[in-house]
């Protein structure tokens, strides 16, 4: 690792129960580090318990930052927690600490390091034709701009969609706009140390499943209560056990029944980190 902390950046991904977080915290006792949030869901201060937010006792250990920082009830986007990133690093970088970044929301890393494609406003009569489109959206774009067909599927109506209406609405491809982005991106000229914490799949299910019952056993379910009144809707609400957990205050399923759908969720989500994860994150060393 680069020791210059001025400008070096370390950032720590994985699956959720994988020990992410307590690699980060033993290192940034090591290296007198900043823990910056990178987590989608550890961001809303409604859910202490749900999201596995550090807790007091490894609030002290080393500084934690976003976490808990905003409301569930408002908006929060990827560009919003990018510009905190930025102001969280640049605020450990003036105060000569290492900004450890780490969490499970691989688009809040894609942006840090690749940036955020501003692609101009597209007039809806545009992205109404190709999102209505009937007709071969993938001949369509091949035809147009067959580099950027060549990286799609086919049958991936809503990236080619998506292609067409940024190639017809700004008269040039996503791919230009995704290098505007990369050209501008925050990590650029920095020393970034990069760890993708791996574990074994049946072990992660363990790890997780157990995690769950030590949520139940911290108060999970009455963190879940005051939250029922809002629906599906909001963006927190789709955390892990809270629509397990909301089933069982509305007096659908029993509680057993609750956590074992919980348990069954997290196994399913797992599965889809580790498919996003070797699939975008190739180059992370394990």
């Amino acid at each position: 690792m680069n020791q210059n902390k001025a400008k070096s950046a370390l950032l720590i991904a994985g699956p959720t129960a994988s020990g992410k977080s307590a690699l980060a915290l033993k290192l940034a006792r090591e290296h007198g580090g900043v823990i910056i949030n990178a987590d989608a869901l550890q961001v809303y201060r409604e859910l202490r318990i749900l999201s596995a937010r550090p807790t007091d006792a490894e609030l002290h250990e080393a500084p934690h930052r976003l976490y808990g920082h905003v409301s569930g009830l408002d908006s929060y986007s990827v560009a919003a927690w990018l510009a905190d990133a930025k102001r969280e690093i640049e605020a450990a970088w003036a105060a000569d600490k290492l900004p450890i970044i780490t969490g499970g929301t691989g688009l809040y890393f894609m942006a840090l390091e690749q940036g955020l494609a501003e692609v101009p406003p597209i007039s809806p009569d545009i992205r109404e034709k190709w999102r209505s489109f009937e007709g071969d959206l993938y001949g369509e774009l091949f035809r147009r701009d067959r580099a950027s067909a060549m990286t799609l599927k086919p049958n991936d109506r809503q990236r080619l969609s998506r292609a067409l209406e940024v190639l017809e609405g700004t008269g040039q491809p996503l791919s230009y706009w995704q290098r505007e982005a990369q050209s501008q991106a925050f990590l650029n000229d920095v020393a970034v140390k990069r760890q993708l914490v791996d574990v074994p799949r049946e072990e992660l299910y363990i790890r997780a499943e157990r995690r769950i019952d030590q949520m139940m056993a911290a108060g999970a379910l009455e963190e879940v209560r005051p939250l029922i009144k809002y629906g599906s809707v909001l963006p927190m609400m789709k955390a892990i056990g809270i629509p397990e957990l909301a089933r069982h205050l509305r007096g659908e399923i029993s509680l057993e029944e609750a956590v074992i759908l919980a348990k069954t969720a997290t196994r399913h989500y797992i599965k889809r980190q580790f498919t996003w994860w070797r699939g975008q994150m190739k180059y992370w060393p394990n």
